[in-house]
């Protein structure tokens, strides 16, 4: 775990790189595997799932980080219909992924990484901002609070 020298709430997460252009903004961390087409109401970016970790959560615009997906095929068109409707996450972070996933993120436009250390699902909360640098497999993640 990396933590900036001048700021210990600042943490740095690494990885591969993936794909997207840089940005900014909120995360929004699920403790559970995601599919766009069936956990969330994909007419409001609701995560509408009974029982999902983070049910009641709209997810456009918000970093999404999650452990793993779910669904196969379904993904790409999922994603394109997010990002159409101005619904989609802004940027998704994963411990793991498939091609098919990041298939449909590219198709959409959405920025996706996988495989950072440390482990983003358990180092970042929801409500943190974060710095995404797909390009060169950083995120920098910046506590509210400390």
């Amino acid at each position: 775990m990396t933590r900036d020298a001048v700021d210990p709430s600042v943490l740095e997460l690494r990885g591969p790189p993936g794909f997207g252009r840089p940005l900014d903004g909120e995360a929004l961390v699920s403790s559970d595997p995601f599919s766009p087409r069936y956990d969330l109401d994909r007419s409001t970016g609701l995560i509408s799932r009974k029982g999902h970790a983070v049910e009641g959560h709209n997810l456009a615009g918000k970093i999404l980080v999650i452990p793993a997906v779910k669904g196969g095929v379904a993904a790409g068109w999922a994603f394109y219909d997010l990002m159409r409707r101005g619904i989609a996450p802004a940027a998704i972070l994963c411990r793991e992924t498939n091609p098919v996933f990041v298939q449909g993120a590219v198709l959409a436009g959405i920025p996706i990484l996988h495989r950072l250390e440390p482990d983003p699902v358990t180092s970042i909360r929801t409500g943190d901002r974060i710095s995404v640098d797909p390009t060169s497999g950083r995120v920098v993640v910046s506590r509210f609070g400390g």
